[in-house]
């Protein structure tokens, strides 16, 4: 069966996630209901990132196989067509190999968390970054997070419910940048565990208020504690923004 590779981005805002889910609509049950309808067949879409609810993604990436060749450009326009209203839009379709995986294929994976810190309520960004309403030291938060690079039992980061094999995990990169009053955080790895990039971010921010130092924070990763790690901010402000193959 010919195997597709799909370019994905979608507003998570509304989705119970991107895994299919019996208590409302998933980004994947859009996308997996777009194709059968073009393609008069029942698929199922292997994605790359389980992005929870609220999260968002510019660079999500699945596969999926089909019965009959079909051209990418076709697979994509269909499928666009089909989604909608949904806030779910095919970048790129295109053929691929047989043993291509988006999951297991990926060599690294690359997040943005954005946060706005300022006074006023969020109107336009409302629901795609976190809103905090007091200055952060995006400096001091950019120099703490260099404490979670490299590779480390991420216990402390991890979700209680997070089923991966192993709390061991490499994090090459952790940028904590400043553009008015949006701070972006970014960070790249082969993979993550559950909740770790929001896990993460949330305990950065007590860095950023002065709360925590980077001593402080290291100390926690070095626990293999979940109870030290700071509080999971929000999914609104999540983005998967590209994977590497």
């Amino acid at each position: 069966m010919p195997r597709y590779k799909l370019t994905i981005e979608y507003d998570g805002t509304g989705f119970v996630g991107w895994q299919r889910q019996e208590n409302g609509m998933s980004v994947q049950q859009a996308i997996e209901e777009a194709i059968a309808a073009f393609a008069g067949e029942a698929p199922v879409i292997k994605g790359a990132g389980r992005t929870d609810a609220g999260v968002h993604a510019t660079g999500q990436v699945a596969h999926v196989d089909l019965a009959r060749e079909w051209d990418g450009d076709k697979v994509r326009e269909a499928t666009n067509a089909l989604l909608r209203p949904h806030a779910v839009s095919i970048l790129a379709a295109e053929r691929v190999a047989d043993d291509f995986d988006a999951r297991f294929s990926a060599v690294k994976r690359h997040y943005l968390y954005r946060i706005i810190d300022r006074r006023a309520p969020l109107a336009l960004e409302r629901h795609h970054a976190w809103h905090v309403r007091h200055r952060l030291d995006a400096d001091a938060m950019h120099d703490a997070a260099q404490g979670f690079l490299g590779k480390h039992d991420f216990t402390t980061f991890r979700a209680s419910q997070c089923q991966a094999k192993s709390p061991v995990k490499t994090l090459d990169a952790f940028c904590v940048r400043r553009d008015g009053d949006v701070i972006n955080l970014t960070c790249s790895a082969r993979s993550f565990l559950h909740n770790q990039v929001r896990s993460m971010v949330g305990t950065l921010k007590l860095v950023g208020e002065g709360k925590w130092s980077a001593a402080d924070l290291v100390s926690a990763l070095d626990a293999a504690d979940r109870a030290r790690c700071g509080p999971v901010c929000p999914p609104d402000g999540l983005y998967l923004t590209q994977v590497d193959y």
